[in-house]
């Protein structure tokens, strides 16, 4: 008992000591004024990924020349779209080989979603996210997905096998990222911003696939999110911790939506530029720490 006490001490004491060392490379990153200073020459092309489901489109960035960790960026709701490809060629400029795949191949190749023109309000405008977001909801559909995507990455010589895979995502793509995690060991980080239905009453709730998951996590919570689900970061930190999974949760002084830099349209532009700074460097950080 005294030997598994101090192993769940140490760990405990090492989750704290890397989580400063994230803190501290974020407020580097803040201070320089910019998500980065990195500008490494990258290149990119669409590909082709065959899964069990058929076949996913996807853009696959990477710096120009060596092997490089990878990771897998999932889209929001709108799927994969500049906005998502200029993510990907951001962090390709700070030494990592990017996947972003259409989450919605089994319906389209292209959502043709633009949300600087979408109305919530409308209703003819939401019925044609039900199609696609059920397509990648479905039972046991992202847990294929992300082998595949896994696979594939490790058979590229852009992407180091001897370092982990990193996995993001942003909104309806933040559970896809702890089914991601869940999946494959080769996860070494997951970051989710504005995640949306991250902790539900329902058995196949992401936060119950704690103890499967074998990364280290950074949630991002929105203000509103938190407003109209405040205990979710309560359960979400508990689970983690009770699966000893290295987790942080934030909630940031934003919108849902924050992070997209298309979530411009009025009345109230979502997008938060000073506070998608800062948590790209949150995810940066969190990459240096953990992909290794």
């Amino acid at each position: 008992m005294s030997d598994e006490k101090n192993t769940t001490e140490e760990q405990s004491e090492l989750s704290r000591r890397d989580f400063v060392a994230m803190g501290i490379a974020a407020g580097i990153v803040a201070a320089s004024g910019g998500a980065s200073a990195a500008d490494m020459p990258v290149t990119e092309k669409d590909v082709d990924i065959k899964t069990p489901d058929g076949t996913c489109n996807a853009a696959f960035i990477h710096p120009t020349t060596g092997s490089h960790p990878g990771v897998i960026i999932w889209a929001d709701a709108f799927g994969l779209r500049p906005v998502l490809r200029e993510m990907g060629r951001n962090l390709a400029k700070e030494g990592y080989s990017v996947l972003v795949p259409n989450p919605f191949y089994r319906v389209v190749r292209d959502a043709g979603l633009d949300p600087r023109t979408f109305d919530f309000a409308n209703t003819t405008d939401r019925a044609k996210l039900t199609p696609l977001m059920g397509s990648i909801n479905a039972a046991g559909a992202a847990e294929k997905d992300a082998l595949a995507f896994v696979a594939w990455l490790d058979q590229q010589k852009e992407v180091n096998k001897s370092r982990k895979i990193g996995t993001q995502g942003y909104c309806m793509g933040g559970p896809l990222v702890m089914r991601t995690a869940a999946s494959s060991d080769r996860i070494g980080a997951g970051g989710s911003f504005h995640g949306g239905g991250l902790v539900s009453d329902q058995p196949n709730s992401p936060h119950l696939l704690a103890p499967k998951i074998h990364a280290r996590m950074y949630f991002g919570v929105a203000k509103n999110d938190d407003e109209r689900q405040p205990d979710a970061k309560d359960k979400l930190k508990e689970a983690m911790a009770a699966a000893k999974v290295p987790a942080e949760i934030e909630v940031y002084p934003s919108q849902h939506g924050w992070c997209m830099s298309d979530f411009t349209a009025p009345p109230t532009p979502i997008y938060d530029k000073a506070q998608a700074d800062r948590a790209w460097g949150k995810l940066l950080a969190l990459y240096k720490t953990a992909l290794a």
